[in-house]
Formats: structure tokens, sequence, C-alpha cells
């Protein structure tokens, strides 16, 4: 009896150092999980693309962000306690990223997207903080004084911009948990509304600088369409025809967001930074998911009709005729990668004709990227880099006008038609011959002189950037 005893106390103490020693171990691993898990919504978050300059440290801040009132710089958001937020405990954490708060209480900008953020779960928001805190190695540097000026430095209006415009945790969550077709639509929302904050972007603003409505239940004015970004116009993310991407099926999605390309365009200016630092690292699930959501998004505009291609151009082109408004210049530094038929050679050179960018109804974009040339990266599943060189150098003003006048007008009138007040299009602009020629003509000249003035203050702005860093007379190129 004493034998069968201690033989059972014996295995039992075995098993209990047993497990006992795997403790160590299976905590470790769980740390390690919950690292990683942060990491992943942290790229899903795009923190890097703020919060990390080129050249820098990872998460040490101080990206410009140029404002009509000044500039503020991007915090350093590594664990570092005197300049990071090495002090902040969890909840201070989740203050700050959902609800727009600092550790002393003062409010932070709209430049951070908290109220999507708001929508963000605890278990994202718990790992997100575990990986700051643990993952990211802290950096010892304060990110630079903001440059507003007083009155407008001041911060505390921002709790009456927060009462008024940004959500509470609890109703955000509350929509979050809506009813949606399937599971996969329901996670597509919640990567685009929440951490992936597209809205900050792709939605237009009010007189406030508030995004008009932070998600698909707040109305169509959602993802369609957001006000000039450092030159660029972010497009219509919703099913809108020409200027949307209701022809761009689920695979085109994603193979935009895991490359920054694919047989329809291309992206440029903070979208690539977005595809770079963010979603070019998520799983192949999230991205279709994201992609069936943005599909499932109904127009803004639903009675704008279809583009359809039409090859005159193309065919006085490939006749020698170039004597249209810029179609020489077109021929002589843009066919060579776009082709006298507009349809490029994509995914390298992206296609002109059919385009949402081109056929916008602000031709900022355009003018951009042609004046200043630009660079896509090369990714994870799409290595090979491409640049366009920049135009400023080359072309006068009036070229550059006159070419993107051309580009725009060019492979079916890709300019979004104006309407009337019934949403249909003025019978001078439907005709094709008399009277119609005339208002065309007085039409093309004005939308020219638009186009001309744009350039001129793109081109200013580039030299009082030079000016500013005491670059040379090229202005940097700009990431596409």
């Amino acid at each position: 009896m004493k034998h069968c005893t201690f033989s059972f106390t014996t295995a039992l103490g075995a098993a209990a150092l047993l497990v006992l020693g795997h403790m160590p171990q299976a905590r470790a691993d769980a740390s390690a999980d919950l690292v990683a898990k942060g990491r992943y919504v942290a790229e899903a978050s795009d923190c890097s693309a703020c919060h990390t300059i080129k050249g820098g440290k990872p998460y040490g801040g101080g990206m410009e962000f140029k404002l009509p009132i000044g500039s503020i710089y991007s915090s350093n958001i590594s664990p570092d306690p005197a300049h990071g937020i090495g002090t902040y405990s969890e909840a201070e954490f989740a203050r700050a990223v959902r609800e727009g708060v600092r550790k002393d209480g003062a409010s932070l900008y709209p430049a951070m997207p908290f109220p999507s953020y708001a929508r963000m779960s605890d278990s994202d928001i718990h790992a997100l903080y575990i990986y700051f805190m643990k993952g990211v190695q802290p950096v010892a540097q304060a990110a630079p004084a903001n440059g507003i000026p007083w009155p407008m430095s001041m911060r505390w209006p921002m709790i009456f911009w927060r009462a008024v415009f940004a959500p509470s945790v609890a109703s955000a969550q509350k929509d979050v948990n809506r009813t949606f077709p399937t599971p996969a639509i329901a996670r597509g929302a919640y990567l685009v509304e929440g951490p992936g904050h597209c809205g900050a972007c792709h939605s237009p603003r009010g007189i406030a600088l508030q995004e008009k409505a932070l998600s698909a239940s707040s109305g169509t004015a959602f993802l369609s369409g957001g006000a000039p970004i450092d030159g660029f116009v972010p497009t219509s993310l919703r099913q809108d025809q020409r200027t949307g991407l209701a022809s761009w099926s689920e695979d085109d999605i994603v193979a935009f967001l895991s490359t920054g390309r694919n047989l329809k365009g291309e992206s440029f200016g903070g979208m690539t930074d977005a595809v770079y630092h963010g979603t070019q690292h998520l799983t192949v699930e999230d991205l279709h998911a994201m992609a069936q959501y943005l599909r499932s998004l109904q127009p803004n505009s639903p009675n704008v009709a279809a583009w359809q291609y039409d090859p005159a151009a193309a065919t006085a082109l490939q006749h020698g005729d170039a004597s249209a408004r810029g179609a020489k210049v077109y021929v002589d530094h843009c066919a060579a990668c776009h082709r006298t038929d507009g349809h490029g050679y994509a995914p390298a050179f992206p296609p002109l004709a059919g385009n949402p960018v081109v056929m916008s109804d602000q031709p900022d974009s355009l003018v951009h990227v042609v004046q200043s040339g630009a660079a896509l990266p090369g990714m994870t599943k799409a290595p090979s880099a491409f640049v366009m060189p920049s135009y400023s150098q080359m072309l006068s003003a009036q070229q550059i006008a006159d070419v993107v006048t051309f580009i725009r007008g060019a492979w079916g009138e890709q300019r979004l038609p104006r309407r009337c007040g019934n949403g249909h299009q003025p019978a001078e602009i439907r005709s094709p011959a008399g009277a119609g020629r005339k208002t065309r003509s007085a039409e093309l000249n004005q939308r020219q002189r638009k186009v001309s003035g744009m350039v001129a203050g793109h081109r200013k702005a580039a030299t009082d950037a030079q000016k500013e860093t005491g670059a040379g007379s090229s202005p940097a190129p700009v990431l596409i």
C-alpha cells in the first residue's frame, strides 16, 4: 500500500514538474504570437507610412504634414520612455488610438485617424499595444515641433471637434456589428472602415475638415472621392462608373492592394505608401474580403453612363495626324509607354484610356504626375520598379496643359460629363454637330485654361519647395 501511494505521488509530482516546465515556453510562444498579431494589425492600420520617415528608424515619427494653417509632424510611437509611448498604459494607449486623447489629456489633431480607429476591436488594440511595447525598438529622438502658429496651435478646441464629429467607441463598435450579407464582407468592412481608415483620404470632408461619412451605413458619400492631398485627388472606391471601381473585378482590386498595380492602373501618391507599408502584407483572405466589401458599395452617382472606348484619336495618331491640341506632345513623350491607343502596357505602364484618374472631374493628379514624374517601387509580389520622368523641365506649362487636355479628351471623351439637374447631359454636348461644335470648342478652351492655371500652380509650389529645401531645379519624383 505504501509502495502504491509512493508511486502515485511520484507520478503526480513528475507530471506537475513537466507542466510547470512547459509554462514559461508556453507563455513565450503566446507572447510571440501576440506580437506577430500586433505587427499584422499595425500593417493593416498603415502605422509605418505616417510614423516612419524615409531613412529613419521604425516608428520614430517626424513625418511632415503640410496644412493650410501650418505644418504638423507625426509623433514618435516607439516604446522610448522619454520621446515615445514607453510610459503609456494599455488603457492610455487605447484612448489615444481610438479617442484621440494623449496620455497628458491633450487632444490629438485629426490627422491621426482616430474616428476610424474607434472601430477597432479590444483584441486588436491589445495586440497592437503588445507589439509596440515588445516588438518595436525604442527610438530616442523627439519629433520636430509643430509649425502651427498661435492661436491655431491650441488643442483645447479639439474637445468640441471630437464631441461633434468623432464617434464614441461604443457607437463605432455598434456600427461594426451591423448586419452584412456575408462574413467576408463583414471582415472587409471592418478592415476598410476601421484600421485601414480608407475614408480618411477617399471620403469628402466638410467645412471643419471632418469626414462627411465614416462608414457605408452613413450614406453613399463614404469613399466617394476625397479632396486633393499633396497634389493628388483620391478617387472614388465605390461602384461608380468612370471615376470609381465599377469596371474593376475582385481580382483587380486584390492585385492592386497587394502590388500597387493591375491591368486597370497603378497607385500614386499616398496610396503607394499605403500599399508598400500596409496592404501588401495582408493575407489573401483579407484582401479578398476588402475587395468584396468595396464591390458591394452602391455608386454615389448612379446616373453616370459607363465609359465606352472611342478609337478615333488612336486612328488619327496611327495615320500620322497629330494636329489635335496636345497630340504631338503625346506622341513624342507619352505614346512609347502608354501607346497611341491609350491602352498602355499594363501592369508595367498603366492604361490612360478608361482610367478613373484621367476621367476625374479634377485634373490635379494627372497634372502632378506629368509635371513632377513618378515612381512605383517594387513590392513583395511584384519586385519590379517603374519610373516615369519629370517633364517640368522638358515641357513648357502650355505644353503640359495641352497634353493633359488631349489625354482627358481622347479615347471616348473621358472627362466626366457635366449634367443638368435632371441628370441628363446638355443637348449641345450630346450633339456631335452644328451648334454643339461651338459649345464643345468653348468648353475645351475653358478646360484647357483650367489645366493651364493648375500647371502654373503646381510649378510655383514645386519652386517654393525647392527654395525651402535648397534642392536643385528639378522637383523630386512623386511616388505613384
